[in-house]
């Protein structure tokens, strides 16, 4: 299986993974995967990735969805953007911890 297939498989899945953007320590966070990339809400009071920006390279750290362990990482660029209403609300409801005050959507494109 290719690896554009195990990560589709993958992060359909997914609620959360790790985000390492480059010079930074890895974060876990609440994620949405839609159309391609990895859509995640940073800021305010929410989640906060330090060192995460628009043209940022960052890794991406993707679980297995059946044995939760450790199964690829991945090379990718945040790209900041203004998601449809569609995505703002599956991103929303994706989030545990949810808040109605976050601010900014931070997408990252797998190549």
């Amino acid at each position: 299986m290719e690896l554009a297939q195990v990560l589709d498989n993958a992060l359909r899945k997914a609620a959360a993974l790790w985000v390492r953007p480059a010079g930074h320590p890895p974060r876990l966070v609440w994620a949405l995967w839609r159309d391609g990339a990895v859509h995640v809400a940073v800021g305010g009071t929410g989640q906060v990735v330090p060192g995460l920006a628009d043209g940022v390279d960052c890794t991406l750290t993707v679980r297995s969805p059946t044995t939760h362990s450790h199964l690829v990482d991945v090379t990718a660029t945040a790209r900041l953007v203004d998601p449809d209403d569609d995505t703002a609300a599956a991103l929303r409801s994706a989030r545990l911890n949810g808040r109605p005050d976050w601010d900014s959507v931070y997408r990252w494109d797998i190549p």
